[in-house]
């Protein structure tokens, strides 16, 4: 038993499993966008989202196409690195991954949620609010699929590259690297249209939400701090 739970998390912490349970999230975010707004011209998207569609913007017109070239050409290069992994592939543990990230989110809400109202007794609300539930969903899958993308694997990436050729101790650069990546994570929360009006209750909370987040990717990998940010997110809109 203890020998399996082991085999379960070496496997699923792997650029395979990742790539492979991130997928869903991509089409559900892109399906769900085009379901609620097919028509708009000013289709209400994820801003990290946003920021990466532009830069495809100077490649050719259309992003969305450009944008699952490059899933493809990433997929490619995941299944061929990965290649030997293909044959021990196990199907049910995509399926163990979501109820874990589940747990993940639950706990985090519970936690996080409990001690900010605890300490400042804030209640908000946010401009997303105004969105149909539809747009909501598609905007809660991306989210965990775009911003931990960003967030994780490039800024949190990036800093500890940075701070380990600052600071002599490693931990120190962990330690600095997942600080200043969930204070830049907590705060872009407040810029665009449909950013979150500033409250210290709410920066608090995207700040440890960004720190849990942290630790989830960098102990479980991509895949999983995605689906535990888009199931927080859709625990939000259901409940």
């Amino acid at each position: 038993m203890r020998q399996s739970i082991k085999h379960y998390f070496s496997s699923t912490h792997t650029l395979l499993y990742s790539y492979l349970i991130s997928l869903p999230l991509l089409l559900l975010y892109e399906v769900l966008i085009f379901l609620a707004q097919p028509d708009s011209e000013q289709v209400v998207r994820i801003s990290v989202d946003v920021w990466i569609k532009t830069l495809f913007s100077y490649i050719g017109k259309d992003v969305l196409s450009i944008t699952l070239i490059l899933v493809a050409l990433v997929g490619m290069f995941v299944l061929y690195r990965e290649r030997k992994k293909l044959s021990s592939l196990k199907m049910s543990y995509f399926f163990t991954m979501l109820i874990e990230a589940s747990f993940y989110a639950f706990f985090l809400a519970l936690l996080i949620n409990t001690t900010v109202s605890g300490l400042l007794q804030i209640v908000q609300t946010s401009p997303i609010e105004s969105l149909t539930t539809l747009q909501q969903l598609a905007l809660s899958l991306g989210a965990g699929l775009y911003e931990e993308l960003f967030f994780r694997v490039i800024l949190v990436s990036a800093l500890l590259f940075i701070f380990k050729k600052v600071f002599a101790k490693q931990s120190v650069a962990f330690a600095s690297a997942i600080l200043l990546a969930a204070v830049i994570f907590s705060l872009v929360h407040y810029v665009g249209a449909f950013g979150d009006p500033f409250t210290l209750g709410s920066f608090l909370f995207r700040f440890l939400f960004g720190l849990a987040l942290n630790a989830i990717y960098l102990w479980r990998g991509f895949g999983m701090a995605a689906w535990t940010h888009a199931i927080y997110d859709l625990m939000v809109i259901v409940y």
